[in-house]
């Protein structure tokens, strides 16, 4: 079983997903092993877990590195990635940083097994920020991606503005025609 989780304390049967459940994990022993393993990282982390399930209920549990999106927004500052892929920019990472990513998620399972070379893990974190709407970008200078966060900043209030202002005609129409 896969499931992705965040690093924080578990506590109980609150904590478990469904399908942990089904397959009759004994939660309370599920969240004090989960507690332990990740009692060093930041709450809030997605972590990949796999779960291997025996017959008789006891189970193997393998935590991996953060997911490649956390890296990629954590690395250009942004809560989360573009609302259009392809029609905007959340936000820019650098090569660098990419490269950096790389040397860490190269490290994961599923690169190990299919022996990945860095070249084909970098092309794969490429991928998923242009998904996320992350530019890769040679150099990335502090000053003009500040610049940048700012502008973005703005134009994401000015969108939610008018959408809510549009919501409030649709609604005020909505009412004309109810009288």
């Amino acid at each position: 079983m896969f499931v992705i989780m965040k690093a924080e304390r578990l506590l109980g049967p609150r904590a478990s997903k469904p399908c942990m459940l089904k397959k009759g994990i004994p939660i309370g022993q599920f969240c004090k092993d989960f507690n332990e393993k990740t009692k060093e990282l930041k709450e809030g982390i997605p972590l990949p877990i796999k779960i291997h399930v025996k017959p008789d209920r006891t189970y193997d549990l393998k935590i991996g590195q953060p997911t490649v999106s956390f890296f990629l927004k954590q690395a250009a500052g942004i809560a989360k990635g573009a609302g259009k892929t392809g029609h905007e920019t959340a936000g820019m990472v650098s090569v660098k940083a990419v490269y950096e990513i790389a040397k860490v998620k190269g490290e994961d399972e599923c690169f190990k097994i299919r022996d990945a070379s860095l070249e084909t893990v970098v092309k794969t974190i490429i991928g998923s920020a242009r998904s996320l709407g992350i530019q890769v970008v040679n150099d990335l200078s502090a000053d003009e991606y500040k610049v940048f966060l700012e502008q973005r900043e703005e134009k994401l209030k000015a969108d939610a503005a008018a959408a809510a202002a549009a919501a409030a005609a649709e609604a005020a129409a909505g009412k004309k025609k109810n009288l």
